[in-house]
């Protein structure tokens, strides 16, 4: 009987031993794969906006040779609209149709229903804000930010920046007349998990 009981505990440590080694060694397969995925997805983005920045390029050299005596193409969703930077922030991103999650990973995505840029109206664009709008949180007051399309390049100046409900809607709504642009990305920029706001910002165009 006190051999049986001496196994016992013997046992017992080492089966705690066991699947605490066990528990580890899949935490870090788990991380591992985690972090693949997560690099993948950067470099796979990260290569689309080269090949979609020399597609731009092309187009506007096809437009500029063509526009008298070619129609121009209807947009559909994934296709690339133009390119938007911000010279102080270091931002250039492919601007693409639409804002499925697939365009979001991808680069900035045209909101459906707003202003094409340039057009009087509101232009909206969002982008993720662990990505491609991260520098957004930088923004400042009178930051040029630039939009180049196939129908020429649109600088807006900024007016404004604010953190909203993800609902509020009214600012994708024109404010004045005239052209202006709004960006929209997730807020808090450093939240882990679905971020609970969303941070604006307004421009003119110049």
């Amino acid at each position: 009987m006190i051999m049986q009981l001496k196994t016992e505990r013997e046992t017992l440590p080492t089966r705690v031993q066991r699947f605490l080694s066990w528990s580890q060694r899949l935490l870090f397969v788990t991380g591992t794969l985690a972090l693949c995925y997560v690099g993948f997805n950067l470099l796979d983005a990260r290569l689309y906006q080269v090949s979609a920045k020399r597609s731009l390029e092309k187009q506007i050299q096809l437009e500029n040779k063509y526009h008298d005596t070619q129609p121009r193409p209807t947009l559909k969703t994934g296709d690339v609209l133009g390119r938007i930077d911000i010279p102080r922030l270091g931002v250039s991103v492919a601007v693409l149709q639409g804002t499925n999650s697939r365009i979001l990973r991808l680069g900035a995505g045209h909101i459906e229903g707003t202003s094409l840029p340039g057009e009087s109206g509101n232009t909206g664009i969002a982008g993720h804000r662990d990505t491609f709008f991260r520098d957004l949180k930088d923004i400042h007051q009178n930051d040029e930010i630039q939009i180049q399309t196939t129908t020429g390049l649109f600088r807006y100046g900024v007016d404004w920046a604010k953190v909203v409900e993800p609902d509020d809607t009214t600012v994708l709504e024109p404010s004045a007349p005239g052209s202006t642009l709004t960006l929209v990305t997730c807020y808090p920029f450093y939240f882990v998990g679905p971020a609970p706001k969303r941070f604006v910002v307004r421009a003119h165009k110049y």
